[in-house]
């Protein structure tokens, strides 16, 4: 987790105030209030990578194991231990004696292999998807009470941290028996988390209360024993202004999605602003080769070379949004620097389209046998001012004769179009995942399906790329540690060679707390952890 200002001095008072806090002893009791920008959809784990999702689920659910957000290494939590064969196809764990699910019914090894049957096979009967963070799961086998045993059809050297992820938090045997549509209500996820749901007004406000018998938290974690809080009530606050009106207010203790425009008013007041790596995919415009428009690998390259990433962070951003050098941020395993290769060159862009036959009509945009080079894309309402940025990436592809139009994220057609390569031949995307998988989750046609290949979300394509696609398994199925990670460096080099996408920036999520909010954390890639939080008397 990463603490930054934009004001000198307001850093310099926060990093006093943060000191002190870390020696006083923490403040038991107290309600606290977090505005969330948006509504949560669905909370089976596996759909926790919508962060709305996973801030909930961060709350109310323990996972088999904590990935440490500074170290990135896999510690104990629920699983005390763990082994596995050589070629990660076998993994065992030893669970801690005594943890339930606040309905009282045991998290043994039971569950947890049910939890694991659940999220890596799926289940068809109830609409429960399989999670993107478990690759070639086979089947789950309980050796006693508290030590089970996972079996993978092909190796799967990121299941370790796959346990640790949101998309893996553990729910008791009722929340699994549950059908998708009824997850969606938060009040039937049953968890062993530190906080348990207490009401809900659907998309509006959500309550949760401290588990007073917890006695689990991660083993390394500071704050053992029950959660700090009493309780901690999450409101749906859609207005940037309002959410960072009613902080500075006084009327709540921390606020998701800051806009970089809004933070210097937060530091200017010493309230200071998280950002916390996502370490994933970076914020990125990804392309649909379905669509004839940008079939050809010259048109894609020259969109590449016509994107100002840097003018898009210096004009919209703070230096919280670091320019994207590659596909993945520079704090994601298996990075690989390709800035060389994502230069803006609008003469280079210039010279690819007209080699790719693209003339400039008199209106300024190309066209190719009476057809016009003009693309559609939907705005991505998670992500940080995603309509400027399209907007601004309308602007510096015009200049080379290309249009793009910018449809409203919140449009009734979304849904539908951008299964469709014809209607949408670009797509935003960004996933945050600590491990090298993440880059097959965001661009395998049987996972997120960025680039909208045969076999994958949209039954609308004929495009598949099957060297692509061998990689990105390869990424998820060798064990050598570092040529796994060599693996990621080829496929992001493939991508970008390919201009399938264009990365724009390392997405944060950008946080911004109260000066008498003490002991807030993260997780690796960014979700709030309560559980140590604590508020001070002001």
């Amino acid at each position: 987790m990463q603490v930054t200002t934009l004001a000198r001095g307001a850093a310099l008072t926060f990093a006093i105030s943060f000191a002190l806090s870390a020696q006083a002893a923490p403040v038991k009791g107290g309600t606290l209030v977090y505005l969330e920008q948006q509504a949560h959809t669905n909370l089976y784990p596996p759909a926790g990578g919508f962060y709305p999702n996973g801030g909930i689920l961060n709350q109310i659910t323990d996972k088999l194991t904590w990935q440490n957000p500074q170290t990135l290494e896999i510690e104990p939590w629920i699983a005390e231990s763990w082994s596995s064969n050589a070629d990660k196809t076998e993994y065992t764990f030893t669970l801690r004696p005594g943890v339930t699910f606040s309905d009282g019914t045991p998290l043994d090894a039971n569950a947890v292999a049910k939890n694991f049957d659940t999220y890596g096979l799926g289940n068809k009967a109830l609409r429960l998807p399989v999670s993107e963070v478990i690759n070639n799961y086979d089947h789950s086998e309980v050796v006693d009470p508290l030590t089970v045993k996972f079996y993978f059809k092909k190796p799967s050297p990121g299941f370790l941290q796959g346990t640790s992820a949101i998309g893996s938090g553990l729910v008791s045997l009722a929340t699994l028996g549950r059908s998708f549509d009824q997850l969606g209500d938060a009040r039937n996820i049953i968890g062993s988390g530190p906080f348990v749901v207490e009401s809900e007004t659907l998309g509006r406000e959500l309550n949760l209360v401290a588990r007073k018998d917890y006695q689990w938290g991660p083993k390394n974690s500071s704050q053992q024993g029950p959660a700090n809080l009493d309780g901690i009530k999450i409101m749906v606050t859609p207005e940037d202004s309002v959410r960072i009106g009613a902080l500075l207010a006084g009327q709540a203790d921390v606020i998701r999605q800051v806009q970089a425009y809004d933070e210097k008013q937060a530091s200017d007041q010493h309230f200071p602003i998280y950002a916390a790596p996502t370490r994933g995919v970076n914020d990125s415009i990804a392309f649909r080769p379905a669509n004839p428009l940008v079939a050809d690998v010259k048109v894609r390259q020259a969109l590449l070379h016509a994107t100002n990433a840097k003018q898009i962070v210096d004009t919209l951003f703070s230096p919280n949004y670091p320019v994207a050098t590659s596909v993945v941020a520079k704090t994601a395993p298996g990075y690989v620097d390709l800035s060389d290769k994502l230069a803006f060159d609008p003469a280079l862009a210039n010279r690819l389209l007209d080699e790719a036959g693209w003339k400039k009509a008199a209106n300024g945009v190309r066209e190719k046998e009476g057809q016009p080079l003009s693309l559609t894309v939907y705005e991505s309402l998670p992500q940080p001012q995603n309509k400027e940025v399209l907007q601004l990436v309308a602007q510096q592809w015009k200049q080379v004769g290309v249009q793009l139009n910018v449809r409203a994220g919140d449009a009734g057609s979304k849904v539908q179009d951008s299964l469709d390569p014809v209607k949408t031949p670009v797509n935003v995307v960004e996933v945050g995942r600590a491990d090298p998988d993440v880059i097959k989750s965001q661009f395998h046609p049987l996972n997120r399906d960025g680039l909208l290949q045969k076999g994958g979300l949209s039954q609308k394509t004929d495009f598949s790329d099957a060297k692509l696609n061998a990689l990105l398994e390869s990424i998820s199925s060798e064990v050598d540690g570092p040529k796994r990670l060599a693996v990621a460096g080829d496929t992001q080099r493939y991508l970008i060679e390919n201009a399938y996408v264009i990365p724009v920036f390392e997405e944060p999520q950008v946080f911004a707390g109260a000066p008498w909010l003490k002991g807030l954390s993260f997780e690796a890639v960014g979700r709030p952890a309560f559980y140590g939080a604590w508020l001070e008397k002001h």
